[in-house]
């Protein structure tokens, strides 16, 4: 019988689909690949990189340390993120939408503009963090140290503050309406012009905070 020959074209366009097939998809990629110089997987270091725009949607950095990098405008969207070290980062803009960051370290970092809406940041750190302009509704703060904090028009409405520590925090015109802040620390605090109508204030403390123009400030 003859033998059926295969043109070098119809072996070449084959080969050039079974390659493309096998890439892995960008989701895939950046969830065990590298960005910006950073190993992206759980407990990577990834300190004074330019992560800036990186998408990390949904990806496990749990203890990862990200000290001093640029992650502006960083999608990371329902990360975990529980004990990563973000000190002294710059976020911002970043997306950390429902975000899981327990524990997190975020002392001195830049979350202007930034989006937390949803994000779990229990026992967070966010001393000397920079948070202005950061949509933080709907987030779960209990416990978490917003000392010396920069909050300015920061939005809480409906977050859940317990016993969060907001001694000196910077928090004129920032938004509490329907938080719970019971057993928060206000001492200090800077509340001209800020907005805690309907907020749970059981055992909160206020020593020598500025309350100037606050709407439902004691």
């Amino acid at each position: 019988m003859p033998t059926t020959r295969t043109e070098p074209s119809a072996i070449l366009a084959a080969a050039l689909l079974l390659a493309l097939a096998l890439m892995p998809r960008p989701a895939d990629a950046q969830r065990a690949g590298n960005i910006g110089g950073c190993d992206i997987r759980r407990g990577t270091l990834c300190t004074n990189l330019n992560l800036n725009g990186a998408a990390l949607e949904g990806v496990n950095l749990a203890n990862s340390q990200f000290t001093r990098s640029d992650l502006s405008g960083a999608n990371l969207r329902g990360a975990t993120l529980n004990e990563a070290n973000f000190s002294q980062a710059e976020m911002a803009g970043a997306t950390l939408d429902e975000a899981s960051m327990l524990r997190t370290n975020l002392r001195g970092a830049r979350l202007t503009g930034a989006s937390l809406k949803g994000a779990n940041l229990r026992n967070a750190i966010l001393q000397n963090a920079d948070v202005h302009d950061a949509d933080l509704s709907a987030t779960q703060l209990g416990g978490a140290d917003l000392t010396n904090a920069r909050a300015e028009r920061a939005r809480f409405d409906d977050a859940d503050l317990q016993r969060a520590n907001l001694r000196a925090a910077k928090l004129s015109g920032a938004s509490f309406v329907g938080a719970n802040l019971q057993g928060a620390n206000f001492t200090r605090a800077q509340l001209t012009n800020a907005d805690l109508t309907g907020a749970n204030l059981d055992q909160a403390i206020f020593l020598n905070a500025q309350t100037d123009g606050c709407k439902g400030c004691p």
